[in-house]
């Protein structure tokens, strides 16, 4: 409740500062929010949403799904604006954290074409400007299989936008170049670190009529100094005499790591889908492992009622890393960098149903079919051994916009 008190004041002091605007209507002051609950059928592992510390089990819990975005943005002239967007939720940490997701200055160069400067969402995903806030997706969220992969969200620097009308199709290309900065969640080791990643990002999209086509692809240069399980990893390795398989796996060095998409969208008539296959690639020697992720989702609209299924999956790839001449085969050693360097491979069956019952309200009841393949798939605080059972997860949600 703090972090939520703290966020509304954030947004509160903009509004005074320019009270004057708003009656000529340079002002915009609006929001988001969840407010979300959802119950596990185990007590063995928790279920989460992509970098979150703390998932659910076998009592229902809020933490999930519920989160409170508020958004001021001003408009100084017809080519000058600035917005600011504040994200409270639980992510990181076990408790509602509340972060700066957006804090820009935007110049429109003409019809076409504007860049930004600040604190930007990079153009990840097919849905990266949009998948916090609930009112907005068919889904009650997105598919961690696919959006677990890169679960950095912003950065630091500056961005373009150019769109073009070429008939009745619409072209967009959008791309960044900033520094990211904040914490990663380390599933399978129960730890949180904090990371620096310069990264550069470029996304095209066509629009035509009901169909929405995009590809988007990312370089991070990952770096990070206090993961503590991967430090002691990386100790013990060069103790027994294998520095140069420690200096690979660590990211106490900078690593560069890339994420490719491409997406689609379609809206006809009544029937509505959504899916997304990306790959996640290491360019350097690194403990992070490549992978294949995708997701279908479909669903159809009778009325206000929108009742779809989707099925999503995680599988590897490969490895970046080669295992020295002479590596014990087997053995505590093995088996700690091997796990290290295995996915976390699992596939989901979800159904659902959204009801648009009010206007910019909507009711969402998921529930969620997640079966394991490698270690406990993407739950975490699952035991040693790994899980191998089905896991359902039952939700609701109530989503709104202001």
């Amino acid at each position: 409740m703090k972090q939520l008190v703290l966020a509304s004041a954030l947004i509160a002091a903009f509004g005074a500062a320019h009270a004057g605007a708003m009656d000529d209507g340079n002002l915009t002051i609006g929001g988001f929010g969840t407010l979300g609950v959802a119950r596990a059928d185990t007590d063995k592992a928790q279920f989460t949403r992509y970098n979150q510390a703390e998932g659910v089990g076998d009592k229902a819990r809020i933490g999930l799904d519920t989160n409170l975005g508020l958004q001021a943005s001003y408009k100084v002239n017809d080519q000058l604006s600035g917005t600011v967007q504040v994200l409270t939720r639980k992510n990181t940490s076990p408790t509602f954290t509340t972060d700066l997701t957006w804090a820009f200055l935007k110049y429109k160069i003409n019809d076409e074409l504007n860049v930004r400067v600040g604190r930007v969402v990079i153009p990840t995903f097919l849905i990266s400007d949009y998948q916090n806030v609930g009112y907005a997706n068919t889904m009650m969220r997105p598919p961690i299989e696919m959006y677990a992969q890169d679960p950095i969200e912003s950065a630091d620097g500056a961005d373009f936008n150019y769109q073009h009308a070429f008939g009745d199709t619409n072209f967009t290309a959008q791309g960044i170049a900033g520094v990211s900065r904040g914490k990663l969640v380390l599933a399978g080791a129960s730890a949180v670190a904090t990371y620096r990643a310069p990264v550069l990002a470029l996304s095209l999209s066509i629009e035509h009529g009901p169909v929405t086509l995009r590809a988007a692809h990312l370089e991070a240069k990952l770096s990070s100094n206090d993961v503590a399980p991967l430090n002691q990893l990386q100790g013990t390795l060069t103790k027994f005499g294998f520095p140069t398989l420690a200096y690979d796996l660590g990211v106490n060095n900078t690593k560069k790591v890339a994420f490719t998409a491409v997406g689609a969208l379609l809206d006809w008539n009544n029937i509505v889908g959504q899916a997304e296959y990306g790959m996640r690639r290491a360019k350097d020697p690194v403990y992070i492992p490549d992978n294949n992720a995708w997701y279908a989702m479909l669903g159809y609209r009778m009325g206000k009622v929108l009742p779809y299924y989707a099925h999503s999956a995680i599988t590897q790839h490969g490895r970046s890393v080669t295992l020295p001449a002479g590596f014990p085969p087997a053995g505590a050693l093995f088996g700690a960098v091997d796990s290290l360097l295995t996915s976390a491979e699992q596939t989901t069956d979800l159904i659902g149903v959204r009801w648009d019952f009010a206007k910019n309200v909507d009711l969402k009841v998921q529930l969620d079919r997640v079966k394991p393949k490698t270690k406990a798939g993407t739950l975490i605080n699952a035991p040693a051994t790994g899980l191998k059972d089905t896991v359902n997860v039952v939700a609701a949600s109530l989503d709104f916009v202001f």
